[in-house]
């Protein structure tokens, strides 16, 4: 899931609150300069160079804060447009209207990572799923994500994931996938529905249009990463790291998209939080289990889904507070049926402002 960044109105400053999504920002500033080989020497000459260039951890910068992170949005679409051909700095640079060091400094200072090791990170992520999904040969996956040899598409793969693509490709374990999120859009807010950020009183108003709908979620699993005493995305984060939502991306047994949840009480454990991340897999589910995580059974049950309308990213929290707002309000018992917390947990999809803010409450019919 996306993660956020605090900027200031005079400066552009990395914050570590943790996204979801995001861990991207405290990995990425722990391993930051450590490069896994298998590269070409263009670019290992290149980001030895930058080392020289890119060497603060925060940045200060007097550009409009705006203009900083629509530069930065930029480079990142540049980046996603070119997974599979080569991309300089410079390239990169004129996509954002500025001079090269200027460009990486920016971009380095609101993502975490130097616009090459986005770029690296970004391709290994990508090869894995092809890996995972399609039956290339490896050779052609390396090739494609711009690696010189398999040999060295492998060490670099070996580095990131702790697995080569060999007996990843046999038995795809969950591997911490590189997530990257747009700057220009961020994780939902503190509080769920019930709490007063979705209030009127707080600027709030219930969406125009909310789609509703009633699905069937048969007997499954969850393999889930708890909080230690998290009710909400952010804090989740700064207690587990942001490292989750890739993780869960990879498991290629999961029935539907990762989920951010607030767990019932009943399927709680002493010392642990109310918020946490997971992703839903078959009730037969045999696969690895990371460390930490854990696999929680769910009866089947019925989910009332709440979908408002398509938003801008940069809107995101209108949207949800405005989602929740709705539901904060809206009464099952007139369309027959009751909330039903008990049988598993409220869950959010992540924010895509294409498709708009989505979350859904277990209900029995009355």
């Amino acid at each position: 899931m996306p993660i956020p960044a605090h900027i200031s109105s005079l400066h552009v400053r990395v914050q570590i609150p943790c996204d979801h999504l995001a861990g991207h920002v405290l990995r990425n500033l722990r391993q930051e300069y450590f490069k896994p080989p298998g590269y070409d020497m263009d670019a290992r000459v290149t980001d030895g160079m930058s080392l020289l260039m890119y060497g603060m951890k925060d940045v200060t910068m007097t550009e409009n804060r705006d203009e900083c992170i629509e530069a930065v949005q930029r480079m990142q679409d540049c980046i996603a447009a070119n997974l599979n051909r080569p991309l300089s700095l410079e390239q990169l640079a004129r996509a954002a209207g500025y001079s090269p060091w200027h460009a990486a400094r920016m971009f380095k200072s609101l993502t975490g990572r130097t616009p090459l090791a986005y770029t690296r990170a970004f391709r290994l992520s990508k090869a894995a799923m092809a890996l995972r999904d399609g039956r290339d040969r490896i050779i052609d996956v390396a090739l494609d994500y711009c690696f010189d040899s398999q040999e060295g598409f492998t060490r670099a793969f070996s580095e990131a994931f702790g697995t080569s693509p060999a007996r990843y490709r046999k038995k795809p374990p969950p591997i911490p996938l590189f997530m990257p999120f747009r700057i220009q859009g961020t994780m939902p807010g503190k509080k769920k529905g019930e709490e007063d950020m979705g209030s009127e009183k707080n600027g709030q108003k219930a969406a125009d249009t909310v789609f509703v709908q009633v699905v069937e979620r048969p007997a499954r699993k969850m393999l889930l990463l708890r909080g230690i005493a998290a009710d909400n995305y952010y804090e989740y984060c700064e207690e587990v790291g942001c490292d989750v939502w890739g993780v869960l991306c990879s498991v290629k047994e999961a029935l539907y998209e990762p989920v951010g949840m607030w767990l019932p009480e009943n399927l709680r454990k002493p010392g642990t939080g109310e918020y946490a991340q997971g992703v839903e897999v078959p009730a037969a589910y045999s696969g690895i289990v990371p460390d930490r995580y854990e696999l929680i059974d769910l009866p089947a049950c019925k989910l009332m889904v709440f979908q408002g309308p398509p938003y801008n990213d940069e809107d995101f929290e209108e949207a949800i507070g405005s989602l929740w707002e709705v539901m904060k309000r809206y009464d099952p018992v007139f369309y027959g049926f009751k909330w039903a917390d008990e049988d598993g947990p409220r869950i959010q999809l992540e924010p895509q402002g294409e498709r708009g803010y989505i979350e859904a409450r277990p209900v029995r019919a009355v």
